[in-house]
């Protein structure tokens, strides 16, 4: 016998159910007594059934099994042979929620930062030289948003082998990349030129490798596929909180000298570093958030599971200190050869816990899988239509605030000087929102984003499936990125060179966002699920979301300084929506690659020792 797990569960009526089960040749049965009746599993090996008995304080049972069911007091529910039907999976039914919202805390913590930022960069590189021209602040704009993602290339894969690897893992790769990104953060607030600004922000990124690890960890925290649309959510949904509260956040708080002159405009420290404040902020959420992985956060690598924890052996004696309950709830990994259910919420006594060493969890593999062997056909064309979609995006994200920012055009005073608007086509300038703006307009397409994919995203998915509704949503980026310069000419209630305002912009602005964070909503949870799947072997799991890492930063880097410098180009020659229609065309390109691109089962590659693992399908 390898080993044995029970799960009980609380249903919506009051209910009690035990699945036990064991991977020996032959059957078991197990009764638990509750509060509410007496639970029966049975498990068939032979036919591979799981029969679950349910009874309630009435007296009412049901067996969950093949077909039939079995009634108390003379009657049934739901009919004679008949099944109860699965319910549709809502958020309250995500395994290891705790951990899941830890890992989505974690990474919400770095979207603050880079979205806090965005709001005054434009600002920060005209105090940094206020001689430099518009086209100019848009290039290093595009070079500086870039430095964080190129340093990503390098090291992001690196990342995802040292989380692969015996003697790392996954945690000590997150603790690493908070730590380097806190750094970063303090001295990119109190630099005082373009290329200190620069150094540190290639520092943060050559530190930070989490997307990809913490991917890694969801992947092996959710196992099962019927999962998946609401598990892979989370960290595009974290992007969204980000950019609703970051931009607000260094809008608010940047420049407190210049922009609140009668609280702070006789500080000397605020006026020799104005953008220090926010960055301050953000060192603060990072190193709350350093804390609460090293105390909280569970290792999710198979192979070091059972190592030795400080962090959480500290924060279980805190516990222990300032709780006056003794009796913790502990998750025990369920071993069955049905995984539709991987752990279980019990309250747990010392007898308990000391079986639950006796059968410790199962590794699912004994073999690592060459690195060679990686890039098998489905990788590889995943990654293809990867690239293309994070290159517009990143691009997007870069130009968006820069756009926001650009002065309104003048005719009084057209720059490029002569130059006349030559409608479809032939036009230039930006918006002119100042930093506080900015972070409404930012937040608005949080918010957009967050509230579809809450509601919106996780139904569809299941209905549509995963390559089909990111098939759809890919549609939606050329005809966003199109309309969107024309932003620059929606009339406005106030005169150039003033800010556009008035509701016909703000209108406007929510409708061009509406079909880009559509499109962004299903694309980036749809594309990361595909990039999980086609992992051809879990050993490489981490490595696999690290290569997919560094082809995102390379893409997010040559795409925003490719970006900027054809932004740059376009005011310059007031033609400012080229390089919005040139990601137009890139979209389509990945619009094209996706027809290529099958979901995989995360484990194409069989090497001797495997475990099946019957997740993989479904």
């Amino acid at each position: 016998m390898r080993g044995r797990g029970y799960e009980a569960a609380e249903n919506d009526e009051n209910e009690y159910e035990v699945v036990l089960s064991h991977g020996g040749d032959d059957s078991d049965t197990q009764s638990v007594d509750t509060e509410e009746g007496v639970v029966l599993s049975y498990e068939d090996e032979v036919d591979d059934q799981d029969v679950a008995l349910v009874t309630s304080g009435s007296g009412l049972a049901d067996v969950e099994a093949g077909a039939g069911t079995a009634e108390g007091n003379g009657s049934t529910r739901g009919g004679s042979n008949s099944v109860k039907k699965q319910k549709d999976v809502a958020w309250r039914d995500l395994p290891k929620k705790k951990q899941l919202v830890l890992i989505t805390l974690t990474r919400l913590s770095e979207p603050l930062v880079q979205t806090s930022l965005q709001s005054y960069m434009f600002y920060l590189l005209k105090w940094f030289d206020p001689e430099l021209s518009d086209s100019i602040i848009s290039r290093q704009a595009g070079i500086l948003q870039a430095s964080f993602t190129a340093a990503q290339f390098f090291t992001a894969m690196i990342w995802g082998r040292v989380a692969d690897s015996n003697w790392a893992g996954r945690k000590t790769v997150i603790l690493i990349g908070l730590l380097g990104t806190m750094i970063s953060c303090i001295g990119f607030g109190f630099s005082t030129s373009f290329y200190q600004a620069l150094f540190f922000r290639c520092l943060g990124g050559a530190t930070n490798g989490n997307v990809g690890v913490l991917r890694t960890m969801i992947s092996e925290i959710v196992r099962e596929k019927k999962y998946q649309s609401r598990a892979f959510v989370l960290l595009p949904m974290t992007f969204n909180i980000g950019i609703i509260v970051g931009p607000i956040l260094g809008g608010i708080l940047s420049d407190p000298a210049g922009s609140y002159p009668e609280t702070f405009g006789n500080s000397t420290f605020f006026q020799k570093f104005p953008y220090a404040l926010p960055n301050i902020v953000s060192a603060v959420f990072l190193s709350v958030a350093l804390m609460g992985v090293w105390l909280f956060l569970e290792e999710t690598h198979d192979a070091l599971r059972d190592r030795r924890d400080y962090g959480r052996t500290l924060a279980k004696k805190l516990g222990v200190l300032f709780s006056r309950q003794h009796n913790t709830v502990n998750y025990t990994p369920l071993h069955s050869r049905n995984k539709s259910t991987d752990t279980e919420l019990l309250p747990m006594s010392p007898e308990d816990h000391q079986l639950s060493q006796k059968y410790p969890p199962r590794c699912r593999y004994t073999t690592r899988l060459p690195f060679r062997r990686i890039f098998t056909r489905n990788v590889c064309l995943t990654f293809f239509a990867h690239f293309f979609l994070a290159s517009h995006l990143g691009t997007f994200n870069s130009l968006w605030f820069v756009f926001l920012s650009t002065p309104v055009y003048n005719p009084a005073k057209p720059d490029p000087p002569g130059f006349h608007p030559t409608l479809p086509f032939r036009f230039t300038g930006g918006l002119g929102l100042p930093p506080r703006f900015v972070g409404i307009a930012m937040a608005l397409l949080g918010a957009i984003g967050i509230t579809m994919q809450l509601f919106l995203y996780p139904r569809l998915s299941a209905r549509l499936g995963t390559v089909l509704s990111w098939r759809l949503c890919l549609c939606l980026f050329p005809l966003a990125y199109t309309f969107i310069p024309y932003l620059a000419i929606v009339p406005s209630t106030t005169e150039p060179p003033s800010q556009k305002t008035g509701p016909l912009i703000w209108v406007a602005l929510a409708g061009v966002l509406f079909i880009q964070v559509t499109g962004r909503t299903f694309a980036l949870p749809a594309q990361t699920i595909l990039v999980n799947n086609c992992t051809p072997h879990l050993s490489v799991l981490g490595t696999v979301h690290g290569l997919a890492q560094s082809l995102s930063s390379f893409a997010r880097t040559v795409g925003p300084v490719a970006g900027g410098f054809l932004y740059g180009l376009g005011l310059s020659h007031g033609l400012v929506g080229g390089v919005f229609w040139a990601m137009a065309g890139v979209a389509v390109c990945g619009l094209v690659a996706s027809f290529w691109v099958k979901e995989g089962n995360g484990h194409e590659i069989w090497l001797e020792g495997d475990e099946d693992d019957e997740n993989s399908n479904g």
